[in-house]
């Protein structure tokens, strides 16, 4: 015992001599790390917010000008032109031309000379569409925002990318930076600095990088900047850093070491659990309360360990989220999920599949780059997946959670509100967010008993989603008397126990293989069920 306990101080007393060392690189490597990622994070959203200005401003000049203008190229029209023009920071030149690219007029009476540098693409909540363009002798790409006017002309108004010339965006830049617009479809708009370094990149690590959308436009902004060289410009705080780091390692490692004695390491164990897959993802169907349809399912997970024992996600999500294991947890569902349901979502291709995310994937724009990456080139099309926040914890109204959400709807994906009512969400919270679906809470659907003709909580959750356009999916639903309450109601679509529970992928295959070949009424779904599990 003596000669263990030796043993244990000798190992100690090693590692407090390395740590002075090691915490120097770590801790300065984590600060440069965390505000560099703030720093570029600002700058992208500030470019983004300036082609989104630009565009939106444009997009209100030109329904001025049409709106004040009884016909084109008219007098009048043109003086509605010039002067929008005039009073506009952005907007450079407006044109009328027909489908075939013959002009008719301009702001100025000459010919407007432009080539499209990539496919017109809609601007989402707009009925104009927008083309990148090179306008001219003009350095900078140009956006052309186009409106149809009657059955064969085209409005269009010019606006540049950016007000800022290419030379003035490099000068600032640190060597081997690179700043890039593209189209969400991946054509390149816009590059500036060495690009060249960062796609040849051999580890992300190698590079802070931050990347934001313009709004829903279907433009985003991207930013590299090398890690070295950004750490190099903060070496004056090596130093200060050494010093702190000596007195504070010894203390910290042998409270963190008393930590891990005493505790039982539960969080090794979940993510040894999450390395190895045991983290099953369990599908509950969601059924057309009208005709019985299978219309989607939610996916729910399981902690299936390998002694056979099978852990409920109430006895570990909450400790996932805490210490950031939800994260790659996620991560692994997908892309479960990608393999489980690619051929059902390729015989069912109006199946909506809902994952739901937490609220640490808002704090940076990587959840958007993980489902591109996972569902970009899979059986399943990205507007088949929807995305579910709980209201439970409501998400911080700051620039990146906007970013992500916007990312995400730019992508085609849709958002829903999970939990709805059981939080303090209003109207205007949930407008900001852009939710496109409502999920109310079991809670309010298991005030629904038999011979109950009015709710009035329940009744003003159905209101609230339909005042703002939403779609509505009712949860715990397990009677009768509730599925036929919500149905009179106008919702349509509900999962609950009264047609499954959350079944694994052999289950729900034949589940969704029966529905889809006979298309089964709502009577016979328990049956077909039962027979699955």
């Amino acid at each position: 015992m003596k000669s263990r306990y030796s043993h244990v101080l000798t190992l100690l007393g090693a590692l407090l001599a390395f740590v002075p060392i090691l915490a120097v690189d770590y801790l300065l490597d984590g600060y440069v790390n965390v505000r560099e990622k703030q720093t570029s994070q600002q700058y992208v959203a500030t470019i983004s917010s300036q082609i989104e200005f630009g565009v939106k401003d444009t997009i209100a000049s030109l329904r001025r000008i049409l709106a004040d203008s009884p016909s084109l190229c008219t007098p009048t029209f043109v003086a509605n032109v010039q002067r929008e023009i005039e009073s506009s920071l952005n907007m450079k030149q407006v044109l009328v031309e027909n489908a075939d690219g013959v002009q008719y007029c301009d702001a100025f009476g000459r010919t407007v000379t432009y080539s499209p540098l990539a496919a017109s693409l809609p601007v989402p909540g707009h009925t104009e569409t927008i083309t990148v363009v090179k306008l001219a002798d003009m350095a900078m790409p140009a956006l052309k925002i186009t409106q149809t006017f009657g059955q064969t002309r085209r409005v269009s108004a010019f606006v540049p990318l950016m007000g800022q010339t290419q030379d003035a965006l490099s000068s600032g830049l640190p060597t081997g930076t690179m700043v890039r617009v593209i189209l969400t479809n991946g054509t390149p708009v816009l590059t500036i600095g060495d690009a060249s370094s960062y796609d040849r990149r051999a580890s992300s690590a190698d590079f802070i990088y931050a990347q934001s959308f313009a709004g829903e436009l279907p433009l985003k902004v991207e930013y590299a900047v090398p890690f070295a060289i950004a750490r190099a410009s903060y070496a004056d705080l090596d130093f200060g850093f050494t010093v702190v780091a000596c007195l504070m390692s010894a203390a910290f490692l042998l409270m963190a070491l008393n930590y891990v004695r005493r505790s039982k390491v539960p969080a090794f164990d979940l993510e040894r659990g999450i390395a190895r897959g045991e983290i099953k993802p369990y599908y509950q169907p969601v059924i057309n309360l009208r005709t019985g349809e299978l219309m989607g399912c939610e996916v729910l997970c399981r902690w299936e360990k390998k002694n056979g024992q099978v852990v409920p996600p109430g006895a570990f999500i909450d400790y996932a989220e805490i210490t950031g294991l939800a994260i790659p947890m996620t991560l692994s569902l997908m892309q479960q999920v990608k393999f489980d349901l690619g051929d059902i979502s390729q015989m069912m291709p109006d199946l909506k599949i809902s994952i739901n995310l937490f609220e640490g994937h808002f704090r940076d724009d990587s959840i958007v780059e993980d489902v591109q990456a996972i569902f970009g080139n899979s059986q399943i099309r990205l507007d088949q997946l929807v995305f579910e926040i709980t209201e439970r914890h409501p998400l911080a109204n700051s620039a990146v959670a906007n970013s992500v959400i916007a990312g995400l709807h730019a992508l085609g994906t849709r958002l829903a509100m999970d939990d709805a009512g059981t939080g303090h969400s209003n109207l205007a919270y949930l407008g900001t967010l852009g939710v496109d679906i409502i999920k109310i809470d079991r809670i309010f659907v298991d005030m629904v008993k038999p011979g109950t003709t009015q709710v009035p909580v329940l009744d003003g959750l159905i209101a609230m989603a339909k005042d703002l356009d939403c779609e509505i999916v009712a949860e715990g639903v397990e009677t009768e008397a509730q599925a036929l309450y919500l149905r009179a109601r106008g919702v349509i679509q509900a999962q609950g126990f009264i047609f499954a529970p959350a079944l694994k992928i052999g289950a729900f295959r034949e589940l969704a293989s029966a529905l889809h070949a006979t298309r089964t009424p709502r009577s016979r779904i328990e049956g077909i069920v039962a027979s699955a599990a």
